[in-house]
């Protein structure tokens, strides 16, 4: 069960975190959320999706990472095995708080049950031994506040998506090399003929406000999903 506190150097000076990515320390996910102002790094490496919530029908973004649920296709020897991780993961077990009423100033939290929250003596110190925040949490800070700014922000491209009604229900078979198949269904992605059909002032309007980067790099994501095939083929050759 979760344990989220305020990070502080009182309580947690001597606090170290296991950075290796294993499905054991909570990288065994087959996608994870993402942000458009994070689209850019993202699309670099996995396919965008987007999906939407069953209760409040709000859609949100996710990288993908493979096609079953807790597959990850990017865990190689307790390493990463591409140039970028995307924000949620990269953050874990930290997370940005706010207080009661839910307005003001983010916190770092943490989660002390957590499996990365060493109790070995090993891992990332989070601060020091003068109980100054190490470069590795400056870092995570960082991270968090970048992940929490495009999460507030991310209303409005949702908005526009549906406004322009520029989602499609996506679904993709996979063949495997030893014959069997996987298919991935329940997902959304960037219609592309309606898309393409926008006049100059919606197209204008998108720009504007800073929303049609993000939407082209999303297309531009799902050059990779025949990446994360090839990554499965590999995986399943291997037994």
């Amino acid at each position: 069960m979760p344990d989220h506190r305020i990070l502080n150097s009182t309580d947690h000076r001597d606090l170290r975190i296991l950075t290796e990515a294993t499905s054991e320390l909570g990288d065994g996910v087959m996608a994870c959320l993402t942000v458009p102002s994070e689209f850019r790094s993202v699309q670099s490496c996995f396919p965008i999706v987007f999906r939407r919530d069953i209760e409040s029908q709000a859609f949100s973004a996710l990288a993908l990472f493979g096609f079953t649920n807790g597959e990850n296709l990017f865990l190689k020897d307790g390493r990463w095995d591409a140039p970028y991780k995307p924000l949620a993961q990269a953050i874990q077990p930290f997370l940005v708080g706010r207080p009661g009423a839910g307005e003001g100033q983010g916190q770092v939290h943490i989660d002390l049950e957590h499996p990365r929250v060493s109790t070995s003596g090993e891992g990332m110190r989070v601060f020091d031994e003068d109980g100054q925040a190490t470069p590795y949490l400056e870092k995570i800070a960082e991270q968090l506040g970048a992940l929490d700014a495009g999460y507030r922000a991310s209303g409005d491209f949702f908005a526009a998506l549906a406004r322009h009604e520029l989602l499609e229900p996506f679904r993709v078979d996979v063949p495997l090399v030893d014959g069997s198949k996987n298919s991935l269904v329940g997902f959304h992605i960037i219609d592309e003929n309606k898309l393409q059909a926008l006049g100059a002032q919606e197209l204008g309007e998108l720009h504007a406000a800073g929303h049609l980067m993000p939407i082209f790099m999303a297309v531009a994501s799902l050059s990779h999903l025949s990446d994360l095939v090839a990554r499965k083929n590999a995986k399943v050759s291997l037994g």
